[in-house]
C-alpha cells in the first residue's frame, strides 16, 4: 500500500505569525493502514497540540485488533463503533495528562487543545471511517469504463465522509461537551476500492467542486474534484509514494485562497 501525507501552513496563519495547527499521522500495517488527520481550534494557542494528540490517539486505538478481510459487515461495524469509543477516550487521557502537568491554575483547561478528527482503517475491500468535527474523506474506486470488451480501467472519487453544509452548526471538537455522542462512525465495504483521501476543511477549495460545474443543482452539494483526487492518485502510484508533488500542490496559489492550514493523507493500493 502506497501511504503518503503532506501539511501546509495557511498563508492567513502566517500573515498572522500564527503556527501551522494541522496534523496527521499514519501507520501502514502492510495489508492495512491507519490514517489520521486534525484540525486544531484557530481560537485557541495550544490546539496544535491538541490536534497532534488527537492523530496519535487515533492511530493507536485503530491499528488495535483490525477485522480481517474477510469479516461481515456486522463485525466490521460493531469493531469501528468501538474503536470510536477508544480513541475519544485515550484522547482525553492525553489531555488530562497535559493539564495536570500544566497545574490548578492553567487557563482554558481541555478547550484549549480543542480539535476536530478524521481518521481511517483501509483494509481492503473495508474502509472504517471515525470523524469529530469538519474534517472530511474521499474514497477512490478502480474500474472499466467506456464501451466494448476491452475498456480502459480509471480511478473515480466518491466523496463519502463530506464537511458540514454552510450554516451548519457550530463545529463539534473533541473537546467539546457530549462530543463522545456524535462521533461519526461507519463502515464502507466497496471491491472496487483504490484508495482513501483524509484532508481538513481548509483544503475545501482546492478538492471539492460546487455543484453547478457539473450542471447538477447546489442542493447536490459539493463534489469530490476528480482533477484533483485522481491525479493525485496517478502521480503517486507513477513516484511510488513520494509526497513532494502533493507539498508542491498544498503550497500553490489556488490552495492559498483558503487561507487555512491545509493537510492531505492518503492511502492506495498499489496495484491501482
Amino acid at each position: 500500500m502506497i501511504v503518503a501525507g503532506a501539511v501546509v501552513q495557511g498563508t492567513a496563519h502566517l500573515a498572522r505569525g500564527q503556527g501551522c495547527q494541522d496534523a496527521f499521522r499514519a501507520v501502514d500495517l502492510g495489508a492495512s493502514a491507519v490514517l489520521a488527520v486534525a484540525d486544531g481550534a484557530g481560537g485557541q494557542e495550544r490546539s496544535a497540540l491538541g490536534a497532534h494528540i488527537a492523530v496519535d490517539a487515533a492511530c493507536r486505538a485503530l491499528a488495535e485488533d483490525i477485522p480481517d478481510a474477510g469479516d461481515g459487515p456486522e463485525v466490521w461495524t460493531e469493531w469501528t463503533a468501538k474503536a470510536g469509543a477508544r480513541v475519544m477516550r485515550d484522547y482525553q487521557r492525553s489531555v488530562r495528562g497535559v493539564l495536570s502537568a500544566d497545574g490548578p491554575g492553567a487557563p482554558e483547561g481541555a478547550r484549549a487543545l480543542a480539535a476536530t478528527l478524521a481518521a481511517a482503517v483501509v483494509r481492503p475491500p473495508w474502509v472504517a471511517f471515525v470523524a469529530v468535527g469538519d474534517c472530511f474523506g474521499t474514497l477512490l474506486t478502480r474500474g472499466p469504463v467506456g464501451p466494448g470488451p476491452v475498456r480502459e480501467a480509471r480511478d473515480r472519487c466518491h466523496l463519502v465522509l463530506p464537511p458540514p453544509s454552510p450554516g451548519a452548526a457550530e463545529t463539534v471538537f473533541l473537546s467539546s461537551p457530549g462530543a463522545g455522542l456524535r462521533i461519526r462512525s461507519f463502515v464502507v465495504w466497496e471491491p472496487q476500492l483504490s484508495g482513501v483521501v483524509l484532508a481538513t476543511d481548509g483544503c475545501v477549495p482546492l478538492t471539492l467542486d460546487h455543484p453547478s460545474i457539473r450542471r447538477l443543482p447546489p442542493e447536490a452539494g459539493p463534489l469530490p474534484s476528480e482533477r484533483f483526487f485522481c491525479g493525485l492518485a496517478a502521480t503517486l502510484r507513477a513516484n511510488g509514494g513520494d509526497a513532494a508533488p502533493l507539498h508542491a500542490l498544498l503550497s500553490g496559489p489556488e490552495a492559498a485562497r483558503s487561507g487555512d492550514d491545509l493537510t492531505v493523507l492518503c492511502a492506495l493500493t498499489e496495484g491501482g
